[in-house]
């Protein structure tokens, strides 16, 4: 017997004929002697729809109320779930954030889970119920129901995988597992069979959407192995797991792109200790990740700072980088660039093979191609590109560097 945790997503649970197979296959793995809990995201374009609707009442919608909000669609998803189970003739009991007793911090609408009491949970399993817990949501120490930002259930099923000790946590989506690159911009990629941690985790930051990066980064912290599978089919998809000695033998596990970052400039920068920490400060205070930096070589005791944000957040991070533009004694001008796209390759055989960047730059090129930033790993290498050659980039590049295979220092 093992204790299971699968998540579904908006989509395994979009339509009541979806929920039924969803309740079929939850029944069938209890009867074959497993505990089940079970997490659940709102049906499919419930988020979006009441994000619409509050933006409709409201010019600048409250974060506190907007959580309270678009927590109403999983709240839907698991009382529909649990009802259809026990139909079913199988035990079942719904749980909210608050009867999960899952605890965030208060950053309404990207809220980070600080612990999980097991124990409500555990108390449902061992009646012989399944649990079907809200994903996505939380509460604070005032209370207040917080939730997770996009994808979200993603972490909330690994978070609960981990404090209930599971033996696995499955996450079934509407793809069959993780692909070389998205088969809908190159048809030849190929299901990986299994991808490490931190393979999984730069995918994940560079625009690969299977998992949520920070249900990765929960895995690996936790050691929670996760199957990915699709929910329309009983095949065995990828799992997640802790790296071993083979996955090196791979050179490129996965080629991603990313269209939701922009490119912030500061011309004319001071270049003088502490000027940096005060561009970058008050961005992280406002809770924008910054991805790329790059600093150009200093010229007169000037330089010029360039760096990525989340296409979301450009307009708040412009404001507040004018604002201190003007306090640091910037003289130039701070300008944006988006659309823009940021293609990247991974994989651990990088570690101990020469050439890869070399190459990647060599196939760009032939394409016409210009790199306009660049940032490297251990098993990464991003580049920042025109949005509208990300596509052929990806295509060209896992020709490349998957497809074609990668013979170290061949031209």
């Amino acid at each position: 017997m093992s204790l299971i945790v699968q998540k579904y997503g908006g989509t395994s649970v979009g339509s009541v004929e979806r929920i039924k197979a969803v309740t079929q296959r939850v029944a069938a793995t209890k009867a074959a002697g497993h505990d089940v809990i079970v997490v659940v995201s709102a049906m499919a374009g419930e988020t979006n729809r009441l994000l619409e609707l509050a933006s409709a009442v409201a010019q600048k919608p409250d974060p506190r109320e907007v959580d309270a909000l678009v927590a109403t669609g999983e709240q839907v998803s698991i009382a529909t779930l649990a009802l259809a189970l026990i139909d079913y003739g199988q035990p079942a009991r719904s749980l909210l954030a608050h009867q999960a007793r899952i605890s965030t911090d208060n950053i309404y609408g990207r809220a980070r889970i600080r612990n999980i009491d097991s124990e409500s949970i555990m108390s449902v399993v061992r009646q012989g119920a399944v649990a079907v817990v809200a994903g996505f949501q939380g509460v604070d120490d005032g209370f207040n129901i917080t939730t997770l930002g996009r994808g979200g259930s993603d972490t909330s099923a690994i978070a609960v995988a981990a404090a209930v000790k599971a033996d696995v946590c499955e996450i079934y989506t509407d793809v069959s597992g993780v692909y070389t690159a998205d088969p809908r911009v190159r048809p030849a990629a190929k299901k990986l069979d299994r991808i490490s941690y931190d393979e999984m985790l730069e995918l994940a930051s560079l625009g690969a959407k299977v998992l949520q990066i920070r249900s990765v980064e929960a895995a690996k912290r936790f050691a929670v192995p996760v199957h990915v599978r699709t929910s329309f089919s009983d095949e065995e998809g990828t799992w997640v797991v802790q790296e071993d000695s083979t996955m090196e033998n791979v050179l490129v596990s996965g080629v991603a792109m990313d269209l939701n970052e922009a490119k912030v400039t500061v011309l004319h920068v001071p270049d003088r200790p502490g000027v940096a920490a005060k561009i970058f400060t008050p961005i992280a205070k406002a809770h924008i990740v910054v991805d790329m930096i790059i600093q150009n070589a200093s010229e007169e005791g000037f330089t010029d700072l360039t760096f990525t944000v989340p296409k979301g957040d450009l307009d708040k991070a412009l404001s507040m980088i004018k604002g201190v533009a003007t306090e640091i004694g910037a003289a130039g001008v701070v300008s944006s660039e988006s659309p823009i796209a940021k293609v990247s390759v991974v994989g651990l055989g990088m570690r101990s093979h020469a050439g890869v960047a070399a190459r990647l730059f060599e196939v760009l090129s032939r394409e016409g191609i210009n790199v306009q930033m660049i940032s490297t790993s251990e098993i990464k290498i991003s580049v920042v590109i025109e949005a509208k050659y990300a596509e052929l980039a990806v295509r060209v590049l896992h020709q490349a560097l998957v497809e074609e295979g990668f013979e170290e220092g061949a031209t």
